[in-house]
């Protein structure tokens, strides 16, 4: 406070103050400005490359990151980043040749995302303690593995008995309309292959754990469909896995044994006399080199499946189902006639064709839809139909936080089933 002669000096800003003043502050300094230029290029090239018509694809396994939407507050800002880095036209080509000079210079894999151990992997045996988690982890023999299969047991978004409640409160409240409720779970690969995954990596012990306790869970619940067995039981007829050393998901095997196991759990003995052949072969691009910069190629196989014995109903369908996908075309004996609204994820991309060949009345949807609308168009769909399936993947289950069991959809869901 100024007293007797003494003058209050004025209030201004630091970067007004004369260079020579103590307390002087530029209000940018060179290295400010440069960040903010890196910042302004770094956010605007995106749009650059879009408007002279370069569009960014997807190379990971999962969707690119939608643009922010200002009403979400602040996470508009910090999804920001991940937007933009999503949208760089040339992201593939940079990540692989950085893949290939850490290969080349320093002999090892480009480290995407994590993998750091210089520290205790877990603080306790229960609580693991920032583990980083990488996106692919690479196993033995050239096998990789998605890393999100193992993040999902050691970094759950909720106790595994609160996912469980949820799941039970889905199916009591869809079987209390007067619909059966089943639930079939495709195993991760690091499940069904885990001789394949390198000694040591990030998470084994917590990964391992939960894997026993997740199985002894769901197992338990009277309406769950488990394929373990069969998968094994097929993988060693033709002495090989049926999921790919470079692909996260099963291969037609695994189609065909969902359509089965889920025919014959809706109706015993519905599949006595079904008749399943080899079909031609397949090879696609493999799902997790692009994880690493590479590209791989998964190889496969299309089976016949003839229900009533003689007549191959197989058929080609398109594979996106965010919006409603109808298989209508089976019929005859073996076939199950009722209509049956299925929930799915990715992995039952490889079962549509023998869906199609046995299920006369079912429509698809992606469960990933409750995202967007909590529900709100599967209910829709699924009060169209007398049985309702959820398939979903061991990885996503496990994790919890589902968007088709949280509440809120679950709430839409059962609203538009009740009578």
């Amino acid at each position: 406070m100024a007293t007797g002669n003494q003058r209050a000096l004025p209030a201004v800003h630091e970067a007004w103050l004369p260079r020579e003043h103590v307390l002087h502050r530029p209000r940018h300094a060179r290295r400010q400005t440069v960040a903010l230029m890196c910042a302004a290029i770094f956010f605007l090239t995106p749009f650059a490359t879009f408007a002279l018509g370069g569009r960014a694809t997807e190379f990971e396994n999962r969707a690119l990151t939608e643009f922010p939407s200002p009403a979400d507050g602040w996470s508009f800002f910090t999804q920001l980043a991940p937007w933009a880095t999503d949208q760089l036209v040339f992201r593939e080509q940079a990540v692989g040749a950085a893949d290939a000079v850490s290969r080349g210079v320093f002999a090892e894999p480009l480290p995407l995302g994590g993998g750091d151990r210089s520290g205790p992997l877990q603080t306790t045996p229960d609580e693991p303690d920032d583990l980083r988690f990488p996106p692919v982890v690479e196993g033995r023999d050239g096998w990789l593995y998605l890393g999100e299969e193992i993040a999902g047991h050691c970094e759950q978004v909720q106790p595994l008995g609160e996912t469980m409640a949820q799941l039970r409160r889905l199916h009591d409240g869809v079987e209390a309309t007067g619909r059966e409720f089943v639930v079939v779970i495709a195993p991760d690969k690091a499940t069904m292959v885990p001789g394949k995954l390198p000694d040591d990596y990030v998470g084994k012990e917590c990964h391992r754990r939960m894997v026993g306790e997740f199985w002894k869970a769901v197992t338990a619940e009277d309406y769950v469909v488990d394929l373990r067995d069969g998968l094994r039981a097929w993988g060693d007829r033709l002495g090989e896995p049926v999921y790919g050393p470079e692909d996260a998901h099963w291969s037609d095997e695994g189609g065909v044994l969902m359509a089965r196991a889920l025919a014959e759990k809706l109706r015993p003995g519905i599949t006595d006399g079904w008749q399943v052949g080899p079909g031609e072969t397949w090879r696609v691009p493999a799902d997790l080199p692009p994880l690493t910069g590479r590209s791989g190629e998964t190889v496969g196989r299309h089976y016949s499946v003839a229900p009533d014995g003689g007549r191959d109903q197989t058929r080609a369908v398109r594979t996106e189902y965010r919006t409603p996908l109808s298989l209508d075309t089976a019929s005859g004996p073996g076939t199950y006639g009722l209509k049956v609204g299925l929930l799915a994820d990715s992995f039952t991309i490889r079962a549509l064709r023998y869906l199609a060949a046995a299920f006369s009345d079912m429509t698809v949807l992606h469960h990933g839809t409750a995202q967007e609308d909590n529900g709100a168009a599967a209910g829709a769909m699924l009060a169209e139909n007398s049985v309702v399936v959820l398939e979903v993947a061991e990885r996503s289950l496990v994790r919890g936080g589902l968007a088709v069991l949280r509440a809120p959809a679950v709430d839409n869901i059962l609203a538009e089933l009740s009578p």
